[in-house]
């Protein structure tokens, strides 16, 4: 009777064994996840035309990357030439996030970006390659203290680099002229659920090292007196790279304000004010340089798969300073997104800008005061 037990005993094992060698072996994703990591990613397409060649007049020979001085907008005219009219695929982003952020202890995140809008947001010394660290920083939670060290995205401005974040397909220019990311420490205290304060100090826009030798300080208060309602007003200033190897003072706020009317509609307000010390004026001189943008935001969710974007930019360059020609620039985009699938989202975009002067480069070689485009995006989430 001992013996028969002792069989039956080496045959469930056995049985259990093969059942056990059947059964699908963990993927990275849940791996990472019952190790507290995260990993998302996506993959930015698109594919876009206008009736210029998408360059200011003053642009150099192309093709032109975007963010080059030259070019009359952020990521959507990579290679613009002059003599034709801009139109062409572009593949924008592939990235992920490598990501601990525990509620207490210490975490961290690693966000790579690829593609051809990496050398626009790459920071000064880490190179112009086509694979850019957005943001490496490890961090500390305790209580309703977080303190985070490394390279990090700003907190100026209601656009992101991220693609799937925004409801448009292009970006502002405020977005384009002001900075991407920092190096530095930044430290958010949470007052309670109505205020936020976050204060830090960095190497300035966009610099991995300070190649002006100093700091730039970072301080931001977030309010939230109602749930429906956030007040965020931003402060960066600092010296930066100028005119002189010294650089210049450069003082930069953003007061972005965001109200969801409901659970469908929401607004956002965008405003930024900015002053440079020893710039290099469009003039070609050199003094203190000025400028001013506003960027409203209206989106609809129309169905749980479409969604409605409208979004209206006042930049104000009248020194030439960032654009590259004295100008007053205005710009209106609508967006309709279809979610397709819970993975991918195609975008539908239309754009009309405008300036004051005849800044956009016709493929005549002729300067005109506005220029339309049109763009189909398709981003895939992982």
């Amino acid at each position: 009777m001992k013996r028969k037990l002792s069989v039956i005993a080496v045959l469930a094992t056995l049985s259990a064994g093969a059942y056990a060698a059947d059964a699908p072996a963990p993927t990275l994703s849940q791996v990472l996840d019952a190790s507290g990591i995260s990993l998302t990613g996506y993959m930015d397409m698109a594919y876009g035309s206008m009736d210029t060649t998408g360059l200011f007049v003053n642009s150099g020979p192309g093709p032109i990357v975007g963010g080059t001085a030259g070019n009359s907008r952020i990521f959507d005219t990579q290679g613009a030439t002059q003599g034709k009219n801009y139109s062409g695929f572009t593949l924008h982003q592939a990235a992920f996030t490598l990501a601990k952020q525990p509620k207490e202890g210490v975490g961290g995140v690693v966000n790579v970006t690829a593609g051809e809008d990496a050398p626009t947001i790459a920071s000064n010394g880490l190179g112009t390659t086509n694979a850019d660290l957005t943001q490496a920083y490890i961090s500390y939670a305790t209580g309703n203290l977080t303190v985070i060290g490394g390279k990090f995205a700003t907190l100026a401005g209601a656009e992101l680099i991220t693609s799937p974040s925004n409801s448009e397909y292009s970006r502002a220019w405020m977005f384009g002229w002001g900075p991407y990311t920092h190096t530095g420490v930044r430290a958010t205290y949470v007052i309670n659920d109505k205020v936020s304060v976050i204060a830090g100090v960095n190497n300035g826009f966009d610099q991995v090292y300070a190649t002006t030798g100093t700091r730039t300080s970072e301080l931001s208060l977030v309010l939230a007196p109602v749930s429906m309602f956030t007040l965020a007003v931003t402060n960066y200033h600092g010296k930066e790279v100028a005119a002189t190897p010294t650089g210049g003072t450069r003082n930069y706020t953003d007061v972005l304000a965001t109200l969801n009317a409901t659970d469908k509609l929401n607004f956002v307000a965008d405003y930024a004010n900015a002053t440079q010390d020893g710039a290099t004026l469009a003039t070609g001189a050199i003094g203190k340089a000025k400028w001013k943008a506003l960027a409203l935001y209206a989106n609809y969710q129309l169905t749980d798969a479409v969604k409605l974007s409208y979004r209206h930019e006042g930049f104000n360059d009248p020194d030439g300073y960032r654009s590259g020609i004295a100008q007053n620039l205005k710009s209106n985009t609508v967006d309709v997104g279809y979610q397709v699938a819970k993975a991918l989202t195609l975008r539908l975009e239309a754009r009309r800008d405008t300036s004051d002067v005849a800044s956009f480069l016709k493929a005549d070689g002729t300067g005109t005061n506005s220029q339309t485009s049109y763009a189909l995006e398709s981003i895939f989430q992982f």
